[in-house]
């Protein structure tokens, strides 16, 4: 017959030799982890963030807590400043833009080479196979470590005055753009008159109309509600993507045992496969009801974009140079090669 008290000893022991790995590997945990993103759910952008927090909560039973600020609110609002202070450690993780991003690491500005990428199909095969991974290698070597992908969507220009079917309706058009030069370079190069503002800028303007378009995925523009603000007119165009990337401060990755950083990754994964579905069929939704709204929406003939296309080449050119001859050939490479 077994003593009790002899058990419980047993029962005790044994548990304290299995308990110390845990708290000493959370024992530098931050009871919080800021996630610094642009926009919040019922954007599909927001609702990748917002499975991640969830999941990696879930899965590390509560043990990791991560809080999602949106609108770029950790960096005033200026959303090209969301890479160096992840990488300073002002922020500790993100689920940012490739666009945002680019300022500081020039080969994302691969997804906004004009006309790249035709499909979601084409979307998949960049940043699924060894263009994704390269990409991730060189934010690997900027200390910050890429954990998986989300999207924003294919970007569609409106405005407010009349129907794009050719370069020459851009022509004299002022369109907000993002901050990058790339943007800059393709609508100059269309014969519009871009202008850079953040997107807390963006609204304000179109409503004074001190800028005439914008472009941005079909579910932004229904979500933010951007018919409200004279905004009739919608080129379906197709011209970029705007991948996101979910990543963590070197730093503070490294504090994360091997089995959690596991579960933060696919966590990541996971709620990227999530966001990119919402994006996806997020669009397609959004395209039905900006219709019933009254939104003019024109799709292009194939010799139609076409036109867009030769008049954007010379940029495409100039920025292949920019962003890396190799890599960019690569993801021309990965766009021809259809399953």
């Amino acid at each position: 017959m077994h003593h009790p008290r002899k058990l419980a000893v047993a029962a005790f022991a044994a548990f304290v030799a299995a308990a110390p790995a845990a708290p000493a590997a959370a024992a530098d945990y931050k009871a919080e982890y800021t996630v610094s993103t642009v926009l919040p759910a019922p954007f599909p952008w927001g609702i990748a963030a917002d499975k991640w927090v969830e999941l990696v909560k879930e899965r590390t039973q509560g043990r990791i807590n991560l809080k999602i600020y949106s609108n770029s609110q950790l960096v005033s609002g200026d959303q090209t400043k969301e890479f160096p202070a992840m990488r300073q450690g002002i922020i500790d993780m993100a689920v940012g833009s490739t666009i945002n991003w680019s300022p500081q690491v020039k080969e994302l500005n691969l997804f906004s080479m004009p006309f790249l990428m035709p499909d979601y199909a084409a979307m998949d095969r960049i940043t699924q196979g060894p263009v994704g991974e390269k990409l991730f290698e060189i934010l690997r070597a900027r200390g910050v470590e890429p954990l998986g992908w989300a999207e924003n969507g294919f970007r569609q220009v409106t405005n407010s005055k009349h129907e794009i079917r050719t370069p020459a309706d851009l022509s004299g058009l002022k369109i907000r753009v993002v901050g990058s030069p790339l943007y800059n370079d393709i609508f100059t190069a269309l014969g519009a008159n871009p202008t850079q503002m953040s997107w807390a800028d963006a609204k304000p303007a179109l409503t004074t109309k001190a800028v005439d378009g914008q472009e941005n995925p079909i579910s932004v523009f229904k979500i933010a509600k951007i018919a409200t603000v004279g905004q009739q007119y919608m080129t379906r165009w197709n011209y970029v993507n705007d991948p996101l990337i979910f990543a963590v401060n070197k730093r503070v990755w490294e504090s994360f045992t091997p089995e959690d950083q596991k579960i933060l990754r696919q966590a990541a994964v996971d709620a990227g496969a999530f966001g990119i579905k919402a994006s996806r069929e997020g669009d397609e939704a959004a395209l039905a009801e900006i219709k019933a709204e009254g939104v003019t929406v024109t799709e292009l003939t194939a010799a139609e974009r076409a036109q867009f296309v030769e008049k954007t080449r010379g940029v495409y050119a100039d920025w292949a140079k920019k962003i890396g001859p190799d890599l960019v050939k690569a993801a021309e490479q990965a766009v021809a090669a259809k399953k």
